[in-house]
């Protein structure tokens, strides 16, 4: 499926698989694997951005995948994050949606929320963000509408 299909249907909290389509090299080949890897890979969708128009350019809409955190005993040294454009030419695709009674921790960051944490009750979304201070930071339930309204439009996890 297309980047537009994932920025229109996923909601946030949404693991997103996406590919070249090439086959994977061979592990000898370690700068090819290297470069293939970089655009084969699985994320959590965790912000989504409108385009925009400006006097002096535009820019089509966006979104992140949280591909992960490396550090050691807790702390995080560096978190990978890739934004993507709707005009990309990668093909992506639905692994998993939030299922219902899940909870965000999100952020608002200008006029979109940035997912900070996918719980999987209220209780421990409230335990995570006791632990991880967080401005403007707020709970939202995955609720059951959300969820009946992608199987009844069609848009379920392939």
């Amino acid at each position: 499926m297309s980047a537009h299909i994932v920025y229109d249907s996923a909601p946030l909290g949404s693991v997103i698989r996406y590919s070249d389509g090439t086959p994977k090299p061979p592990t000898r080949f370690r700068k090819k694997l290297s470069a293939w890897e970089s655009r084969n890979a699985t994320g959590r969708l965790v912000r989504k951005e409108p385009p925009r128009t400006r006097a002096t350019y535009s820019s089509p809409a966006y979104f992140t995948l949280h591909e992960g955190d490396f550090g050691e005993g807790g702390v995080v040294v560096i978190s990978v994050r890739r934004t993507y454009s709707v005009e990309s030419n990668l093909r992506f695709e639905i692994v998993e949606r939030p299922e219902i009674g899940m909870v965000r921790v999100l952020q608002d960051l200008g006029d979109n929320p940035e997912l900070l944490h996918l719980a999987r009750d209220r209780e421990a979304a409230e335990r995570w963000l006791a632990n991880n201070r967080y401005s403007r930071a707020y709970l939202e339930e995955v609720s059951a509408d959300e969820v009946g309204a992608d199987i009844i439009e069609g848009r379920t996890a392939a």
